[in-house]
């Protein structure tokens, strides 16, 4: 939240356009947050302007670890990407997305849902939406960075491809390698090793560490940035990611340098300036964290995520603490046994399945199957997807003249079969039994 505050009364403004402003008014060289000018700086940012700072003002990179967060506690380690999309459209006003979010909710309210909905007429798809939700992945997972990047993995997939999604996983481990690890070299090394390791952001990570050790002046690392990087709009993932990379190095030991240094840089100032805060106020802990940074914030964040627009930072903390401890305990159910022929050692059969009434559900041996309702109507289902033991399959329901389309979502362990059905944004639990094998 500090790091965020800090750099959004500047947000999308060039790095020239900062220090001249700074210059103006004095604060340069920066120590504390940014002055407000009338005229030069929105009213509409003022609460986030020093001396008017009372609490975390509405940011979209504030709404989104508490987005994730609702669908940690809901879903824990097993949420899906269609987890996540549910509660964006439950819980976020359209209008408040941007870029490839706006994009992703458009197609998800178009009944295109993930992974479509990341690259459906999406030109955004590598902007750094996705990485500015990683906290929360990384906070949930301290020193399990693997997990991290997975949880961070699906999440970004639902609005996102390629490197926009990397972008979110390397964020994610490196926070939450940060909490066992101090060196910040080997924290970038676990966040690449999350990442493919010949795509255009590994490059980027790569050089700009090169860089930044061979100069200990970080202009000069920035304008080699620039000029490589400058091509990338303003809100890409890779051109950004440089720029945190700096604000880690030059910040290593120095919590205030490093958000400092990553908003004086421009280009997504309140987004880099976030993530540059998580690592390293991560790393060294939250008794470390500059009162003069934090401590004006008020343990206050507001959002518009509905019913938890006025928030304390620490209730915040404490939920992610409660979340994380559950996921560091979680042990996947192991993979079941595949029976030669079949796609899956579980899924042919006949189950008893409860939807919010009593189904029958039959499914062959060639994925194609049929769900019988109370009444004995029975519809085709469609689009039967296995992978290992996570199942997926949509069937219709008459809705009074209408035919709702509805997908189920989850898991076989042995005779059990556990999951989720959506429906128009509504989701609901699905649990069933096996009945019988196909061969009786």
């Amino acid at each position: 939240a500090a790091g965020c505050s800090l750099g959004k009364p500047v947000e999308g403004w060039p790095r020239s356009r900062i220090d001249q402003y700074l210059k103006s008014v004095d604060a340069l060289p920066l120590d504390n947050y940014i002055p407000f000018t009338k005229d030069v700086i929105s009213p509409f940012l003022q609460s986030s302007c020093r001396d008017n700072i009372e609490f975390m003002a509405r940011d979209d990179d504030m709404d989104y670890p508490i987005l994730g967060l609702l669908a940690l506690e809901s879903k824990g380690a097993e949420y899906t990407p269609r987890n996540m999309a549910n509660v964006w459209l439950s819980r976020m006003p359209f209008h408040l997305l941007y870029t490839a979010e706006g994009v992703a909710y458009r197609n998800f309210v178009n009944r295109i849902y993930p992974p479509q909905s990341a690259s459906w007429r999406n030109p955004y798809r590598e902007w750094i939406g996705a990485q500015i939700r990683a906290d929360i992945f990384g906070y949930a997972a301290p020193g399990w960075p693997e997990m991290a990047a997975e949880l961070a993995y699906r999440d970004g997939s639902i609005s996102h491809t390629k490197n926009g999604v990397y972008g979110e996983m390397l964020m994610a481990a490196m926070i939450a390698a940060a909490f066992s690890i101090e060196d910040i070299d080997e924290i970038i090394q676990i966040g690449l090793s999350e990442i493919p390791a010949n795509c255009r952001l590994a490059e980027a990570v790569r050089e700009t560490v090169d860089w930044c050790n061979e100069s200990d002046d970080w202009e000069v690392v920035w304008d080699r940035i620039q000029a490589r990087y400058g091509h990338y709009h303003g809100v890409h993932t890779i051109n950004n990611a440089a720029l945190v990379i700096l604000g880690l190095k030059f910040g290593a030991n120095d919590y205030e340098r490093g958000i400092v240094v990553t908003v004086r840089s421009g280009w997504d100032t309140d987004c880099n300036g976030a993530t540059v805060g998580s690592i390293l106020g991560v790393r060294m802990g939250a008794e470390a964290l500059p009162a003069k940074w934090v401590g004006v914030l008020g343990d206050r964040l507001l959002s518009c995520v509905r019913e938890y627009n006025d928030n304390k930072i620490s209730e915040l903390a404490t939920r992610t603490r409660d979340v994380a401890e559950k996921i560091l305990a979680y042990t996947p159910e192991p993979e079941p046994e595949v029976l030669p022929g079949r796609q899956t050692a579980g899924l042919p059969g006949t189950w008893e399945l409860m939807l919010w009434t009593k189904h029958t559900l039959r499914v062959n041996d060639n994925l194609t199957g049929e769900l019988e309702n109370p009444t004995g109507e029975i519809t085709a289902l469609k689009e039967v997807q296995v992978n290992g033991q996570r199942v997926r399959f949509k069937f219709g329901a008459d809705k009074g003249g209408y035919e709702a389309i509805i997908t189920f979502d989850g898991t076989i362990a042995g005779d059990e079969i556990n999951g989720s059905g959506t429906s128009d944004g509504y989701e609901f639990e699905v649990h069933g039994t096996r009945i019988s094998n196909p061969d009786s």
